[in-house]
């Protein structure tokens, strides 16, 4: 099962829906959302960590579990809802306080 705060792996299918990437993102929405639905809501990781609005920066020592290939910025500001079946694997988990701050800022961005 996925749950909250893992950080997973997606098949992202490229413009021309021929081809495809594999790129890290983290799920955020919750435990009983991603046991009852095909989908989950996540934000991306990326490796350019070159300071942008609405996002932060996670190293491994932002993970309960698992290691990133490289530190890595947050970007809150693109959460989206993808199906499970896209997954191609489970490689770590951000700690609680990364959550509540990714959290925070999403928030701030709808008030």
């Amino acid at each position: 099962m996925i749950s909250q705060r893992d950080i997973v792996l997606l098949s992202f299918p490229f413009s021309d829906l021929k081809q495809s990437k594999v790129r890290p993102v983290i799920v955020l929405s919750n435990d009983r959302y991603n046991s009852k639905t095909e989908d989950i809501i996540v934000v991306p990781l990326t490796s350019n960590i070159t300071k942008a609005h609405h996002d932060i920066l996670i190293t491994n020592k932002h993970l309960e579990r698992g290691n990133l290939i490289a530190d890595s910025r947050v970007k809150i500001d693109r959460i989206f809802s993808v199906h499970k079946d896209l997954i191609k694997m489970n490689i770590g988990k951000i700690d609680k306080a990364t959550h509540l701050e990714i959290k925070r800022i999403l928030l701030g961005l709808l008030k």
